[in-house]
């Protein structure tokens, strides 16, 4: 009877395959976390008439979940670290599943923004821990294809997240797409329970470091703000350059903290591995890049184009499914050959999609702009996988916690700053071009009637080939610096196992 309350279960644990087990149990969470985010924003103009309130409003559905995952990202990681990650990766799936039952509960456009707040407490708990745990679980040999086969798994759910959104909104109501999560969290808490490794003790007692998360996240979230609300509010305006001050001094703050303490959130020295630091980095660029695309193809399908949603929505699906078929097997290649290779080879691939993005006009060939959009997939699918099991290669097994938020607080930001920069770039050159042609101080382009059509579609062209010939040149710098990054020994190890086993 013992045996049978044991977590984890004997079935489980004394399986030679036990660590599929745990995979699988990870990829739970990766599902849950990646359909929820493309999910919900297909609801967004339901929220907004259903609570009868201003888009500013309904915007921080989306905002508030993003600010809390991005900011606290190492502060759940550096805590796994401290109390066990299979503990706090279960508790991960309650508290998910717990925000998703009170946004469907939402009454109020201020009820939702709190429930997704619990949401995002959720996600930043499994999230700093997935990747901790499968390369606990994982040997260096394998490491690459485990994670390799977790992005396959966010990319597919990812992509499929709108469809399934649309769906659910249109037959049973836009309370379902946060319904759904409920069983889906039940069967994750449970098979954690059952499967996920017991926690080991820490032989050495260390306390949080408060003072240095306080600064930490005070002054991300400031960042994080001035760079959302800097278009609105303008740049120069006194709010965000508050924001940016206020930023600034935090982090600054934040140095000083964790260069005295003796136990820091996020120990530096980390930052001096040179693997650590540039998988960051490119990472950091690759989500830029990535988001960049995604938020810009919507408008040119339907502006220029003169796309419907539907059809736009379903032609951004080939990025998501291209990064889930490639990602496996660019993981399963970097445990032969070490990571430089494929993230290399990924960068370069993205490099020339982005270069054929150059070339799109206003009238389109449709089969390749498919094409397009599928190779910066494929390159986005190559370096994902083998980059992030380099960076987690990397850090010592006590901070495999902490190195996996702060991988992945960097794509947060890569997202964040991708969405942004390119979004203040795109709109002062459109707006630009359209001022110097007699329409200065335009509010909104596409809807203006007095404007002309074909001048509409030169302005957008002018914002557009800026924003990608600036994604153009960060590729290129992900590449260089890509290339300087020498494979670390735990990757060496890898490939020198993987070729022995072949016989190579």
């Amino acid at each position: 009877m013992s045996n049978k309350l044991s977590f984890p279960h004997p079935f489980f644990s004394m399986r030679p395959n036990w660590k599929w087990f745990i995979l699988t149990t990870v990829l739970i969470g990766a599902t849950m976390s990646a359909l929820d985010v493309s999910i919900v924003n297909v609801a967004m103009p339901t929220l907004k008439g259903t609570f009868n309130t201003s888009m500013a409003v309904i915007e921080w559905v989306a905002m508030a979940y993003m600010l809390t995952l991005t900011i606290f990202l190492p502060f759940f990681g550096r805590l796994a670290d401290m109390l066990g990650r299979s503990k706090l990766y279960n508790a991960g799936f309650i508290v998910f599943t717990i925000g998703s039952a009170l946004c469907g509960m939402a009454t109020s456009a201020s009820f939702m923004i709190a429930a997704r707040v619990v949401q995002a407490v959720g996600a930043g708990l499994l999230q700093a821990n997935s990747v901790a745990i499968i390369t606990q679980a994982f040997p260096g040999k394998e490491r690459g294809k485990a994670i390799g086969i977790q992005g396959a798994v966010q990319a597919i759910s990812m992509a499929i997240g709108p469809f399934v959104g649309g769906i659910l909104i249109a037959s049973i109501g836009w309370r379902a797409i946060f319904y759904i999560n409920i069983p889906i969290g039940i069967l994750g808490t449970v098979a954690a329970l059952f499967i996920l490794p017991p926690d080991q003790k820490v032989e050495k007692k260390e306390r949080m470091d408060y003072l240095g998360t306080v600064f930490f996240a005070s002054g991300l979230a400031f960042l994080v703000l001035a760079f959302n609300e800097g278009v609105k509010l303008g740049w120069t305006s006194n709010t965000i350059v508050t924001y940016f001050l206020s930023s600034i001094v935090l982090l600054a703050l934040f140095i000083i903290t964790e260069l005295r303490v003796e136990h820091p959130l996020i120990d530096l020295k980390l930052f001096k591995n040179a693997t650590f630091l540039i998988g960051n980095l490119t990472g950091m660029l690759s989500y830029y890049v990535l988001f960049a695309i995604l938020f810009l193809m919507p408008f040119y399908m339907e502006r220029v184009l003169g796309y419907s949603p539907a059809l736009t929505g379903s032609l951004l699906t080939p990025i998501p499914l291209a990064m889930g078929f490639v990602a496996p097997f660019a993981g399963h290649i970097s445990d032969k050959y070490g990571s430089r290779i494929m993230t290399v080879s990924g960068m370069l691939v993205s490099s020339f999609a982005c270069l054929a993005f150059l070339f799109l006009g206003e009238h389109a060939n449709l089969t390749l702009l498919i094409g397009e959009l599928i190779l910066l997939g494929i390159g986005m699918g190559l370096f994902t996988p083998p980059n992030n099991s380099a960076i987690m290669g990397s850090a010592p097994k006590e901070k495999l916690g902490l190195a996996g938020g702060v991988l992945n607080m960097m794509r947060s930001l890569g997202l964040i700053f991708g969405v942004d920069i390119s979004g203040v770039i795109f709109t002062s050159l459109e707006h630009k071009y359209l001022a110097e042609r007699g329409y200065p101080n335009v509010q909104h382009v596409f809807s203006d009637s007095t404007i002309p059509v074909a001048m509409k579609d030169n302005a957008f062209m002018r914002g557009f080939v800026v924003v990608i010939i600036v994604l153009l040149g960060i590729n290129m710098v992900a590449v260089l610096l890509s290339a300087s990054k020498k494979d670390s020994a735990i990757d060496a190890e890898a490939a020198e196992a993987a070729k022995e086993f072949e016989g190579v």
